[in-house]
């Protein structure tokens, strides 16, 4: 009688058969026309671990079949995997359990750290997901067009998010189609993010690569549109106003639109610099779009609102709005010393908590990247490089995959 024995063969061999069940119902799901609507993990209770480690620091993550992604090397299927040397969990360690809602995932993500340089990075309190490509795909299919607004950190998010829906580390954040050979050396992996030397040559929206690159494109076609607006400083110049206008329809889309904020170094941490500038990009957006203002459909979790809030909140509309901003990274050693007064680490981490109170009475999330980066590498003092930026995305993919878009 043959006995059968677990072997780490075998539980490797049942992992990717699980990983690749899990990511084929995720494409299954975007390949059809659908309702948007946030996945049953995040609108109905499940079980969780019920044992603990005892002194353990963190808990392993819940044992559940969303989380499997979480633990394993997401890129392993990636061009350039080995050459760029970068695995998924060398970014992030999970670990139970997942932030329950909107407002705790942001603080934890806020608020996180790393146990040495460059380690991985986790959450405080409770944890953030590492999606897959496919669980990617789905999240931006949700949205009619996810719109990005700021300077050159901003552009990096567009661009990590390119290199996770094209699965390539090399060249995923630029536009290799036209690349010259001195190109295809210079913007290489870690540099595809060098400010100096590839600049130009970042994506700015997803529909270049639908035109020029479409088989890189891991997403199933026409179901995504991301897309970057620069608008660097305030006051901001009419021509810029007019692209972010043609941007938005008039009529109420058939799914959401989701914005990203990020603004402070051009105008050199002034606050109120800052808020005008936001507060001008509001009033666009209503104007163009007046849907936006119109009230979403009610849920039974609404809560009252205090009065001041709802007066700051009135201005700009009560509609399903989705509005995200980000604070710049933590100033690194490469930081010119003509700026480590006026955008230093303390002007950095003040400028950061005063946003996130601010920005909150518009209405509007908060997402600080002060602590994400303060232990990572940066190529001139303010630029991440792949590593950090692409955990910043996958940030801004959290908070995506967190939003009601039934609600729309």
């Amino acid at each position: 009688m043959s006995s059968w024995t677990i072997t780490p063969r075998k539980i490797g061999l049942f992992i990717t058969v699980v990983a690749i069940l899990y990511s084929l119902n995720a494409f299954l799901l975007i390949s059809k026309p659908h309702k948007p609507q946030r996945p049953s993990y995040l609108t109905q209770v499940l079980p969780y671990n019920t044992s603990v480690l005892p002194h353990a620091a963190f808990q392993p993550p819940e044992a559940l079949l969303h989380r499997l992604p979480d633990m394993v090397d997401t890129f392993a299927g990636y061009k350039y995997r080995n050459t760029c040397n970068i695995s998924s969990l060398d970014l992030h360690s999970p670990f139970a359990s997942l932030c329950a809602d909107r407002q705790s995932l942001l603080t934890a993500m806020s608020s996180g750290g790393r146990i040495g340089h460059d380690a991985p990075y986790m959450p405080r309190q409770c944890d953030m997901r590492w999606f897959s490509t496919e669980e990617i795909c789905e999240i931006l299919s949700r949205f009619e067009k996810v719109v990005i607004l700021g300077d050159s950190m901003m552009r990096h998010v567009v661009g990590s998010l390119n290199v996770l829906i094209r699965k390539d580390l090399g060249y995923g954040a630029v536009t290799d189609w036209n690349f010259s050979p001195e190109e295809r050396q210079d913007c290489f992996c870690n540099y595809q993010f060098n400010v100096k030397a590839c600049s130009v040559q970042g994506i700015f929206k997803t529909g270049d690569v639908v035109k020029n690159d479409p088989e890189s494109l891991a997403c199933p076609a026409n179901t995504i549109d991301v897309i970057i607006e620069q608008m660097i400083r305030f006051p901001i110049p009419s021509d810029e106003l007019d692209r972010f206008r043609s941007l938005l329809p008039i009529q109420k889309p058939t799914r959401p639109y989701a914005f990203i904020f990020g603004h402070g170094l051009w105008n050199d941490l002034d606050l109120q610099a800052t808020l005008d500038w936001l507060d001008t990009i509001l009033d666009v957006s209503v104007q163009q779009a007046p849907w936006l203002s119109s009230p979403a459909k009610s849920s039974a979790r609404s809560r009252p609102k205090p009065a001041a809030a709802k007066r700051e909140r009135s201005k700009h509309g009560s509609g399903f709005w989705p509005r995200l901003f980000l604070t710049p990274n933590a100033a690194g050693k490469e930081k010119p010393d003509e700026w480590l007064v006026s955008q230093g680490n303390k002007a950095l981490m003040i400028f950061e908590e005063a946003v996130r109170e601010e920005v909150k009475r518009k209405g509007v999330e908060h997402l600080g990247t002060w602590n994400m980066s303060i232990q990572s590498n940066k190529f001139d003092g303010v630029h991440l490089d792949l590593r950090g930026n692409l955990i910043k995305a996958m940030m801004v993919m959290n908070w995506l995959n967190m939003l009601e878009v039934e609600k729309f």
